[in-house]
């Protein structure tokens, strides 16, 4: 046993002994490490156990493995990295300003398999044979979601995308260069004004940061629910009830899906509601939300902001066959005000490409849009479109005209 790993065993030894959740008291934990490796360093003087090569590094190691997630608590707490994801165990990628790379952690089997136990122990959430995939929250607000064999091929899929949190306002979106200042003013006004907003992109485009700070937006005054699969938004706002999707027990029972959470964010007075990301026939309720003049926001996968109009408009029919295009096409173009969308470009770069308006207008099965902001050689311009809802812009002490007149400095 090398100098680390009997260190390491013997503070486990001393947590257990003396009751310490390592989680919940890292400090205590912390200044365990540290006595344990200086008595350790005393023991050597006088016999033959080997010494440490380097007490710090030794002391890092030990608390990460008892205290953090082993190996992986590097990645965690470096502030470039965006996403972990665990291939097999000796295949470990990060990923930094948009692109990926091999790492030089190896972990085995059984490493992965302790660590994902470990990362589950506070959720209330499994994953075994009957329940082959896990989506979970991890205490630093990390996003966990693992998959097991028979489903992958042979090892353990983990990906852990950390809340990397890089702005909390649409200003900081414009010193980031995600966005333009005129852009930033007018989705302000527009939040305030309380327009129906679409958050479309890829994968890690970008899309939470931008809902994050959009809703900063929304009048502090005002009650906002949200219903996530797993809690990844933070609106900075006085009064805020958030909740998450449940997975079914070990009975097969008690789950909670996204779309009851929508039906029951009615029934709690809101002012705001805002669904984390519209996968399925969730939408459906949401729309139905949005109908009854309750203002709203939610993300989307979509590559642009007309392929986001026409997954809304195909969504809601996997509620069930008496949905059909005649109900939903015509209230996607009522309800659904604005389209912002984000992707990265070849550089990582995350920047919003396009913001386009529903006049409310239908064409047959198509719902008609206008440009109000467009790229033009890499850079967000303003196009010829303007929103719906003019008069409330005007309620909110917005000079709309003048917002879209002419580039902001």
């Amino acid at each position: 046993m090398s100098g680390v790993e009997s260190v390491e065993a013997e503070v486990r030894e001393l947590v257990r002994r003396r009751g310490l959740d390592p989680i919940e008291d890292r400090a205590a934990v912390r200044r365990l490490v540290d006595e344990v490796i200086a008595e350790y360093d005393e023991r050597t003087l006088i016999s033959s156990l080997a010494p440490l090569a380097d007490r710090h590094t030794a002391a890092r190691a030990v608390y990460d493995a008892v205290a953090g997630f082993g190996p992986l608590q590097r990645h965690l707490d470096d502030p470039t990295v965006e996403e972990i994801w665990i291939n097999e165990p000796g295949r470990v990628f990060i990923a930094r300003r948009g692109s990926s790379e091999l790492t030089t952690t190896i972990l085995n089997d059984g490493q992965v398999r302790d660590l994902v136990e470990k990362m589950l122990k506070t959720t209330g959430r499994r994953v075994d044979l009957s329940t082959p995939f896990v989506d979970a929250m991890l205490p630093d607000g990390s996003r966990l979601h693992v998959v097991i064999p028979d489903i992958t091929r042979r090892h353990w899929s983990v990906n852990i995308r950390k809340f990397v949190l890089s702005a909390n306002s649409l200003d900081e979106l414009v010193q980031l260069g995600t966005l333009t200042t005129q852009a930033a003013r007018f989705l302000e006004a527009s939040i305030a004004a309380g327009l129906n907003v679409i958050v479309a992109g890829g994968t890690q485009a970008g899309k939470t940061t931008l809902l994050n700070c959009l809703a900063a937006s929304i009048p502090g005054r005002e009650r906002v629910i949200t219903c996530e699969e797993v809690f990844e938004l933070r609106v900075p706002l006085p009064d805020v009830v958030a909740m998450q999707t449940r997975q079914p027990n070990l009975e097969g029972t008690g789950e909670i899906r996204l779309r009851r959470l929508v039906k029951e964010a009615l029934r709690m007075r809101p002012d705001r509601i805002i669904v984390g990301e519209v996968r399925q026939e969730e939408c459906l309720d949401l729309l139905i939300a949005l109908n009854s003049g309750l203002p709203g926001m939610c993300s989307i996968h979509a590559n642009s902001a007309r392929e986001a109009i026409v997954k809304m408009c195909t969504l809601p029919l996997l509620a069930g066959e008496n949905v059909g295009h005649a109900f939903v096409v015509p209230t996607v173009a009522s309800c659904v005000d604005l389209v912002v969308h984000i992707a990265k470009d070849g550089q990582g770069q995350r920047r919003v490409r396009e913001v386009v308006a529903v006049p409310g207008r239908v064409e047959g099965d198509v719902v008609e849009t206008a440009d109000i902001f467009t790229s033009r050689g890499g850079r967000l311009v303003r196009a010829d479109g303007y929103p719906p809802h003019a008069e409330r812009y005007e309620w909110v002490g917005a000079d709309l005209p003048r917002l879209l007149a002419q580039e902001l400095v």
